[in-house]
């Protein structure tokens, strides 16, 4: 993986990557001196003789169903390879991810429980939760940062409009009538679409669920016409013609739907809206051993199952330094600091 810069949006990130790697030769080359270097740290060695002794719990601050399920399975089952010993995905869905981040801060600093973090959990709540009972920036540290994934906005296929620009008109004409769905308060689908209510001065009455896998649900049973998440979730029913893409709120149109247009393109210059998804662990946790689980990470990254998955839904596989981790999280707070101001986005 290449570090970035930590103020980088995912069309951005796409770009450096690209830029870094001229031939795939050279691509391959990389790959094979970071595994072996990987292999060769001290911290991997250590990794291997000292910890993991035991199973390590990865929280998903989710139900099952959604793309941080999605990533955390796909990551899981090749640490299970690397690190020989079971990751186990605990799903802890509700509450904004409130309790899932209570849990793993309260949890022993050992190196047996980390937690995928995300856009709502790490930028998002500190704001809108502000009495959760722990301090995302004092009660967590920074692993690494693993992917970054497109943002869709999608309808039932059975709503009366084949577009984005139809879709505008549709709520314009139905105001406060027309239901969105999200995996929750505070969830990446949430904040997309609560910044794209701002941006296009949409009226839309948000439903919350416990996770991306229920609201999906009702969102193909047709009960809820418009929903916003990742490409891993979402793709399958595109596929299917369940459901209809409109936009995505990359900067740039995604690989895997070249005809789909961004919001910017539709006429909002500066909308840009992804999500990110990333591994923490309780405050205090020994360095030797944050540095381990993350070359372990990296190396995950790299396996050729999880480079297929991830290219599949045109996610960017990043695996960043605890450092870079760290500051993207404090530029994402600043960034959307600014949208939950804006858009009043509050927990009820």
């Amino acid at each position: 993986m290449h570090s970035y810069p930590a103020t980088a949006s995912f069309s951005e990130t796409q770009e450096h990557f690209k830029t870094m790697d001229h031939t795939t030769n050279r691509r391959q080359v990389l790959k094979s001196l970071m595994a072996a270097s990987i292999a060769a740290s001290p911290a991997f060695a250590f990794a291997k003789s000292d910890w993991p002794k035991k199973s390590i719990r990865l929280v998903v601050p989710f139900a099952p169903g959604g793309t941080s399920s999605i990533i955390a399975r796909t990551v899981g089952q090749e640490l299970n390879q690397i690190l020989g010993v079971s990751v186990i995905i605990d799903n802890k869905g509700g509450g904004g991810g409130v309790p899932a981040m209570l849990d793993v801060a309260k949890s022993p600093a050992d190196g047996y429980t980390f937690i995928v973090g995300h856009i709502g959990s790490l930028a998002v709540n500190p704001f809108i939760y502000p009495n959760s009972g722990y301090n995302v920036n004092r009660d967590f540290s920074a692993v690494t940062l693993l992917t970054m994934v497109p943002n869709m906005f999608v309808v039932h296929k059975d709503v009366p409009a084949n577009n984005f620009k139809e879709f505008v008109a549709y709520v314009k004409s139905r105001p406060g009538k027309v239901n969105y769905a999200s995996a929750g308060i505070a969830s990446a689908g949430h904040l997309s679409v609560e910044s794209l209510k701002h941006t296009v001065g949409l009226q839309m009455d948000h439903i919350p669920y416990r996770g991306t896998g229920p609201a999906l649900a009702d969102v193909l049973a047709g009960r809820i016409e418009f929903f916003s998440a990742g490409t891993p979730a979402l793709m399958p029913h595109i596929r299917s013609g369940a459901l209809r893409v409109l936009a995505v709120g990359t900067t740039k149109r995604i690989s895997i739907l070249p005809d789909t247009p961004t919001v910017q393109e539709l006429g909002y210059p500066g909308f840009e809206t992804s999500q990110w998804y990333g591994i923490n662990a309780p405050a205090k946790v020994p360095a030797d051993i944050l540095s381990a689980f993350r070359d372990a990470c990296v190396k995950a990254l790299n396996a050729s199952t999880v480079q297929t998955r991830l290219a599949h839904d045109s996610a960017q596989a990043v695996g960043n330094t605890p450092q870079e981790y760290a500051d993207f999280i404090l530029a994402e707070q600043k960034r959307w600091k600014v949208v939950v101001d804006a858009a009043k986005i509050t927990a009820g």
